[in-house]
């Protein structure tokens, strides 16, 4: 008998019988040649992932919240101005983390909760000139809100601002194009659409980031952040030689490398096109179930992952219920609305069959919520929008 749950929510996600065959490998030294040789790879793979050729690759034992603090502590100096497009809980750990480093923040924020800044406001902001640096989060994980990051790309190209997107919940999930859309600098974590258990720091600099790193007059803030120590140990692997600064996460990076080379496989164009029938599919299904969603309108709702409310009379017992039907899934987590939605993650490794498994899974735990509908009504929508 299956003794494990279906884990649907927004990160860590799903993996790969590969890639967990990777993770449980005898580990290797962190200087033998084959672990060189995948380290390399590996670096290089990324930059076909972030669609960035001339990006510099940095792979760091740590979490989301590091890749952040990599970006804003090599970034930005004491008293440089900063602009933060602000759509929820991840862009004020964005802002926060900004100014530990001694940068001056400017928030724009979207009107309320579900929706993003407008661009003429953005373009507002950075018509007051001074900004060094403009931060957005792509898809915020508590709100399931993604922003147009071509568009601000384009901005901040236009305004001569360096652009840090905050991946975490979209590289490899969502499309994006860091070089042609002017991202200078873009993150994200193994655990989310990458598809590696959680453990991995993943960016990507462009050159004009790596120029303004070279042109610091201040010394990072940091030390285990500081791509002083960091880029010669990337440039070291890439060129199949080994370095050291700090062990590195050796089965994790295995792990990566498969799991890097099973995306690019698939393509890049075919998974961002996955992504989105997966998620409308899902999205059907919850609109069918009469659910409303925490993004105010469809451009704005992200393909990785969907925030339902729950429906009148349901609370968050809801989690539960879904649970006992075998799928896991995650609360709320913006503080203004946290006990009224829930959040699925769909991404990665992610099926058709687990998308109606999860439907299944959740009109099961509104049955048992005493919620009123025609069962089997979610499924029949998701089918319907998976049918060719």
């Amino acid at each position: 008998m299956k003794d494990r749950k279906l884990l649907m929510i927004p990160g860590p996600i799903e993996f790969t019988p590969e890639v967990m065959r990777a993770m449980g490998m005898p580990t290797t030294s962190h200087v033998a040649p084959n672990f060189i040789a995948v380290f390399g790879e590996a670096i290089e793979r990324l930059r076909q992932v972030f669609l960035c050729p001339h990006g510099q690759p940095f792979v760091v034992a740590g979490s989301g919240s590091l890749a952040m603090d990599i970006a804003a502590s090599n970034l930005v100096e004491p008293k440089d101005k900063a602009l933060v497009v602000n759509t929820g809980y991840f862009s004020d750990r964005m802002g926060a983390i900004l100014e530990r480093y001694g940068a001056m923040v400017t928030h724009v924020r979207a009107p309320f909760v579900g929706d993003v800044p407008a661009l003429a406001d953005v373009e507002a902001a950075l018509q007051q000139g001074g900004y060094k640096v403009m931060a957005f989060t792509h898809v915020d994980t508590s709100t399931a809100v993604i922003v147009d990051a071509g568009a601000l790309g384009a901005l901040g190209q236009q305004y001569g601002v360096l652009t840090i997107l905050d991946g975490v919940c979209s590289v490899a999930g969502e499309e994006i194009q860091q070089e042609e859309w002017g991202i200078d600098l873009a993150f994200t974590a193994s655990q989310k659409a990458i598809g590696v258990p959680p453990g991995l720091a993943l960016v990507v600099a462009g050159p004009r980031a790596i120029d303004a790193f070279t042109e610091r007059r201040a010394p990072v803030g940091s030390y285990y952040a500081d791509w002083t120590n960091w880029l010669p140990i990337m440039e070291a692997y890439e060129a199949r030689k080994p370095s050291y600064f700090g062990t590195p996460a050796v089965n994790l990076i295995w792990a990566l490398n498969v799991s890097l080379g099973q995306i690019l496989q698939e393509g890049m164009e075919a998974r961002f096109l996955r992504h989105r029938r997966l998620n409308q599919a899902f999205k059907a299904a919850i609109a069918a179930l009469g659910m409303d969603q925490v993004p105010v309108r469809g451009e704005v709702a992200a393909n990785t992952l969907t925030a339902p409310y729950y429906p009148e009379g349901v609370d968050k017992a809801l989690l539960g219920y879904v649970s006992e039907a075998g799928v896991i899934v995650a609360g709320g987590l913006h503080g203004e609305i946290r006990d009224r939605y829930f959040r699925v993650g769909h991404m990665g490794a992610v099926t058709e069959s687990d998308i109606l498994v999860t439907v299944g899974a959740i009109e099961r735990g509104l049955l048992r919520a005493g919620y009123k509908f025609d069962s089997g009504t979610g499924l029949a929508a998701a089918q319907e929008a998976l049918t060719p």
